[in-house]
């Protein structure tokens, strides 16, 4: 057994990254597994969204709304460049929920959260107002706009293992525990790298299981923990067109199914739509939106649009599993959304396991795993709370800055062009000018890949970020490959191969061979 932390987390996504940068921050000796990349699983398929959940005060899920509301400003003020703030519209269909249940749910969403910096909600008259011309004339009149933030998900998983890594904790990706058993009270974890199969073991006083859709696998791993409660698999897929309406507000459209649908603007010429909600029963690592579900997401968006949405009108398709506490709801869209800890102590080392939880709530999420495990952790409980006050890497700015930080990049490095200024302030804040380094020209950074992707970044992303393949650079620390050829895709994997076989070949001493 090569080392023992105090907390070991199987786990690279929102929860098992959140918690692993809490810890960290507190003093503990941190060590994180993730069997593919970071973020690779559900949290990198969600509606990009940081909200409170308007629809779950339907389910009278009010605790869960209020923290989620509560958390939605404390994250935007710590990472201003991947949330930024979001004003969604709410039509009203006279044939769903009435006008007086609207204003009562969002009177609650505006005042039970302590919101501070997000404007409040307010009554359209959509016949007049800009949002209303989109939609089909005459029949939707009256409306409401209310403030949500939205999220890029993936980076916020993966600045959050940055800043855990930076305070000391070991992040490894393409890992796998294979075997994990309890010792002399120490819980020892066999892990395998699953791109070269070595195995290691390390001990840890602590265990984390935040496995996600895998949470019972994890368990079954040889832990001698019979899960008690259960994981409730629920498939959410999403669709990509390109950008429906010139405006820079959202939609969130009442189905006549009860479920709400969103319409959001993304990537500056798309327009992200989602999401479904339905029991999911197979591998989590094949989930893949079905024809049923395209068509669902298109037929409930034209029911309000002037302009149809189409099948064929989808440029891109993702979707992710869900792995929810099952609370025994009936059906999928009503099934909680809060979390659930499982706490076990075989032979007397704790074993925490996670079910459930969503983006918004991570961070707090994280704050009680820990005050559940304090007991049995080293690390000062003096710390707490302080991840809501230090910002994300690259988030050590006002919530106004970004826009005023890609003018800056534009004016320190005159080669990049707007656009790109833009999108680099907005992915990396003030670690922007670490990819660009002492570059004075675009010949500086490097090979370019195209959609403004060059090997400065990448290099950047490979040394920095855990990136070790295309799909990783291009859908998770980007979404470029919305903007890339299958023949740029190829070029980069091919570059980042080479890259890594050189950087991995053996090197020759001083007067040897190679």
């Amino acid at each position: 057994m090569d080392r023992i932390f105090d907390l070991a987390i199987i786990g690279g996504g929102v929860n098992g990254c959140g918690i692993a940068r809490d810890a960290a921050g507190r003093g503990n000796s941190v060590f994180l597994c993730e069997m593919n990349d970071l973020a690779s699983g559900t949290s990198s398929w969600s509606t990009k969204l940081v909200h409170g959940g308007l629809r779950y005060l339907e389910y009278y899920e009010f605790r869960l709304v209020r923290e989620a509301l509560i958390e939605r400003e404390i994250l935007w003020q710590i990472a201003p460049h991947i949330i930024r703030p979001l004003r969604f519209v709410l039509p009203h269909h006279a044939g769903l929920r009435p006008a007086w249940l609207l204003r009562l749910g969002l009177f609650l969403y505006d005042h039970i959260g302590g919101r501070k910096l997000l404007p409040p909600t307010r009554t359209l008259d959509l016949a007049r107002d800009v949002v209303g011309k989109p939609l089909i004339p005459g029949r939707y009149t009256r409306g409401f706009e209310y403030s949500d933030c939205f999220v890029d998900d993936a980076r916020l998983v993966v600045l959050t293992a940055r800043d855990a890594a930076d305070r000391g904790a070991e992040i490894r990706t393409r890992t796998r525990a294979v075997e994990i058993r309890q010792v002399d009270g120490i819980w020892r974890v066999t892990v395998e790298n699953t791109l070269t199969g070595a195995r290691e073991t390390i001990g840890a006083r602590v265990l984390v299981n935040a496995g996600g859709p895998w949470v019972e696998q994890v368990l079954a791993a040889g832990s001698g923990v019979n899960a008690r409660a259960k994981v409730r698999l629920v498939q959410g897929s999403h669709i990509v067109v390109k950008k429906l309406y010139e405006h820079d507000r959202a939609y969130i459209l009442q189905n006549a199914d009860g479920r709400i649908v969103f319409v959001i603007p993304y990537q500056d010429d798309f327009t992200l739509i989602g999401t479904t909600d339905r029991d999911y029963h197979g591998d989590p690592a094949k989930v893949k939106a079905t024809a049923e579900e395209i068509s669902y997401l298109c037929a409930s968006v034209s029911e309000y649009l002037a302009r149809p949405v189409k099948p064929e009108d989808v440029v891109w398709t993702y979707a992710g599993v869900r792995p929810l506490y099952d609370d025994g709801a009936s059906e999928a869209k009503a099934a909680t959304r809060d979390y659930v800890f499982e706490l076990d102590l075989p032979g007397g080392a704790p074993l925490l396991s996670i079910y459930g939880g969503k983006i918004t709530t991570y961070r707090r999420l994280s704050e009680e795993a820990l005050e559940r495990l304090s007991p049995y952790l080293r690390g000062s409980s003096q710390s707490e709370g302080w991840t809501g006050r230090a910002p994300l890497p690259g988030g050590d700015m006002d919530v106004s800055m970004p826009p005023a930080l890609a003018a800056e990049l534009v004016r320190d490095y005159p080669f990049l062009a707007p656009a790109h200024a833009n999108r680099l302030a907005h992915a990396y804040g003030t670690r922007a000018a670490l990819v660009l380094g002492s570059a004075k020209s675009m010949a500086d950074l490097g090979q370019s890949f195209g959609a403004t992707l060059t090997a400065a970044e990448v290099s950047y992303l490979m040394a920095a970020e855990w990136a070790l393949t295309a799909e990783d650079i291009v859908w998770r620390r980007s979404k470029l490959g919305l903007r890339m050829s299958s023949t740029e895709v190829a070029a980069l994997d091919d570059w980042i191969a080479t890259v890594r076989d050189q950087r991995t070949a053996p090197r020759a001493e001083a007067g040897g061979r190679p």
